[in-house]
This record gives C-alpha cells, structure tokens and sequence, in this order.
C-alpha cells in the first residue's frame, strides 16, 4: 500500500508540475498591454527581418529556452508641454503653457518602432522623450505664428502643433491623442500691450460708432420727420383726391341710381304690357279654344258624322244601284227569252209608274167639290136637272164618258210605248178562257 501511495504521489506531483510548466509557456495577453515574444527570427509586412513577434490581445505559446516574453503597456501618458521665451514670428518671446496625452501606439508598423525603442522602458521615460518632442514642435510652430494668432486662434495653433508633431512621434512609436493650449504669456508685456491698444481701438472705435449711431440716428429721425412730413401732405392729398373721387363716384352712382330706376319703371311697364298682351293672347286662345270646343269640334263631329252618313247612304245606294242592275240584267234576260210576250209584260209592269206619273201632274189640283151642269140644247127639262133631250146630261153623261177616256189613254200609251194594252188584256183573257 506505500507504494502505491507513493507512486499516486509522484503521479500527481508530476501531473501538477506539468500543468505548471503548461501555463508557464502559455502567454495571455490583455488589451491594455502587448507581449514581445524574442528568440526566433520572422519577416514582418514590409519586408524587414525581426527576431520578435508581437501579441497585442489573446494569447499564444512560447517555446521555452528559445522564446521570452516582454511586456509593454498601452496606457495613455499625461504630459505637461511648457516652454519659455520660445520666439514667435516677430521676435517676441512667449511663454507657451498646454497639456498632452500620448500613448504607445498599437498601430501596424508602429508597434514595431515602440518595441525597438521602449522595450523595458517604464511609462516616466516614455513621457519624458514625448514631451521634449512636443516641445521642440512647440518652439518651431511658435516661429512661423505671430502672438496675435497664437493668442487669438488657439484651435488653429493647437492644430498647427498636431500636424508639426505627428510625423516625429510617429516615428517614435507613439500615439497622439490630445494636445490643448491652456495658457500663452510673455515676459515684455507684449500681447498686454496688445491687449490695451486693442482695448482703446475697441472703446475708440465704440465712441466713433456711438457718435455714428448718434448722428446716424439724428438723420434717421430728421428723415423720419421729413417722411412723416411729406407722407402727412401726401396723405392730406390723398384724402382731397379720394373725397373728390368719392363725389365723382356717388354722383355717377347716383345718376346710374337714377337710370336704373327709370330703366326698371320703363322695364316694369314693358312688363306690364307684355303681360297684358301675354294675357290677351291668352284670353284669344282661351276663346279660341272655347268656339272650337263649342262650335268647331261639334261642326266637326256633325260634318264627320254627315260624311259617314253620306258615305253609308252612298254606299246603300251603290249596293241597291248593283242590286236593280244585277235585277234588271237578270229581268232584261228573262224578258229577251220571253221574246215578243215579254217586251208586254215590261210594259204592263212599268204602267203603275206611268200612270203615277201622269197622274203626279195634277197633284197640286184640289177639288173640293164637282157639279155637273146639264147645258143641252134638247126638250126642256124640271127645275131639279131631270129632263127629256137629244142627250143626256149630268152624272150619267159623266159615267158614260169614261170608256171613251179610257180609250183614250190606251192610245196616248200605245202611242208612248208602242205597247196595245188593250190587245194585251184581250190576248191574257184569251189565254185563260182557254186554260
């Protein structure tokens, strides 16, 4: 069992001097600080030849027995940059106080210049080179500015001082941060002298400008009074001019008043007797229409109404005229077949309306009453018209000379006609004594 102890003893001591070895080979890096890694040669980026590399933040490993391990730190190094007498352009001396902050740089290609120069250099020496830099850009920008720029625009001398300074820490290795001017004296009283003059032009140049203001105001305000003067009188004309225009206009307005009114008694007559004529016009219609209605429109019906009337009886006399052609056509068919005995019988049926015809023309003849005078020349005869003579007289004579009438009228028709009624007859009694 001691052995075994002892053996997991030598094991862990061996394990803990490994890890100790391990971490003593493994170099860590923060970012305020940079590691120079020396012992092996490398070729940097502008194609020098080192024996370093340099580890700015993380970590790596070293070899050991061929690489060490260096530290440097980044921190920022307040300085304080004062210089005395230092000759501005002019020959006058100033005395020049300002603050700066400068670190080393962990720029490409500048790291490498801080390593050559400030490794195992503590941050005291660092800021002191820094600082007689600055100082000796500060004496030469001083030469090329007057004291009046250098007091008066103290951004743009600052600036000057940056540009002049760059180059040189640069090339130490060094980083620029701030530099300001806080102060700038003189020791021969120059810019206080400066000061004073410049003071008495300002408080010369502020009476010249009150006096000017004073005087400029005097003629401002007698010009104003002249103005107010004359815009007074061109106001006073203007207002005669406006008073005058304000007559003109009302009497043009007034005589336009006046024009309009007779316009509108002219336009409300004339409206008075279109409207009487309108309302003539109207009453004419109105009339119009009342005998159209009245007396046109009835006249109208009536005569339309006669037409049609017209035009039925026109058309029953157009019928009944085809009906006796169509009836007569047929009889004068009927009387053409019958021969001779029918030319007798058309006679016989048309002698109704001769006889109404001859007899029409004693129509108009009234008689109220006949006598009968017995004017024979024979025996004398009683005082009542009875008597004994050659011939008879009154009612029997009458009666006895109606065959000979009729006899006569036989021959006046036979005559007319061409037609012997009387054979006729004779021929028809004939003609049934025999059936």
């Amino acid at each position: 069992m001691s052995s075994a102890i002892v053996a997991g003893i030598a094991l862990a001591l061996a394990v803990f001097f490994v890890i100790l070895i391990v971490r003593s080979l493994i170099v860590i890096c923060p970012p305020n600080r940079v590691a120079v890694i020396s012992g092996r040669k490398r070729v940097l980026s502008d194609g020098r030849t080192v024996g370093y590399r340099i580890l700015k933040g993380g970590r790596t490993l070293r070899i050991p027995l061929i690489e060490r391990v260096a530290w440097m730190d980044l921190n920022t190094i307040p300085l304080e940059v004062a210089v005395q007498n230092a000759y501005s352009r002019g020959a006058i001396p100033l005395n020049v106080m300002g603050i700066a902050n400068v670190k080393v740089s962990s720029g490409e290609g500048l790291l490498e210049n801080a390593c050559e120069r400030f490794l195992h250099v503590d941050s005291g020496a660092i800021g002191k080179i820094a600082k007689e830099t600055l100082e000796a850009n500060l004496r030469g920008v001083l030469a090329t500015l007057s004291p009046e720029e250098v007091n008066e625009d103290r951004l743009k001398f600052s600036q000057q001082l940056i540009d002049e300074a760059d180059d040189d820490i640069k090339t130490l290795g060094l980083e620029l941060d701030v530099l300001k001017i806080q102060n700038v004296t003189d020791d021969v009283n120059y810019l206080e002298s400066v000061g004073r003059r410049l003071t008495a032009e300002v408080i010369r140049d502020a009476r010249v400008a009150e006096a000017n203001r004073t005087a400029e105001s005097e003629q401002a305000e007698a010009a104003a009074r002249r103005t107010a003067q004359v815009a007074q009188i061109d106001a006073d004309k203007t207002i005669v001019e406006e008073q005058n225009a304000l007559r003109v206009r009302t009497a043009e307005l007034e005589a336009i008043s006046r024009a309009r009114e007779e316009e509108a008694l002219v336009a409300g007559e004339t409206a008075k007797a279109v409207a009487s004529q309108a309302l003539e016009s109207e009453r004419i219609e109105l009339e119009k229409r009342r005998v159209e209605a009245d007396v046109v429109v009835p006249a109208r019906a009536d005569l339309e109404a006669r037409q049609l009337q017209a035009q039925a009886e026109a058309a029953t006399i157009v019928e009944d005229g085809k009906a006796q052609v169509e009836v007569f056509k047929r009889l004068t068919d009927q009387y053409q077949a019958a021969g001779a005995d029918g030319h007798d019988v058309l006679v016989l049926n048309m002698l109704p309306d001769l006889i109404d015809k001859i007899v029409a023309t004693v129509q108009n003849v009234s008689i109220d009453r006949v006598a009968v005078v017995d004017t024979g020349a024979g025996g004398g005869g009683n005082g009542d018209g009875n008597g004994d003579g050659g011939s008879r007289g009154g009612i029997p004579g009458l009666m006895s000379q109606l065959p000979a009438s009729l006899v006569a009228m036989t021959e006046q028709i036979e005559a007319a006609t061409g037609v012997d009624i009387l054979a006729s007859l004779r021929r028809r009694d004939s003609e049934q004594g025999e059936r």
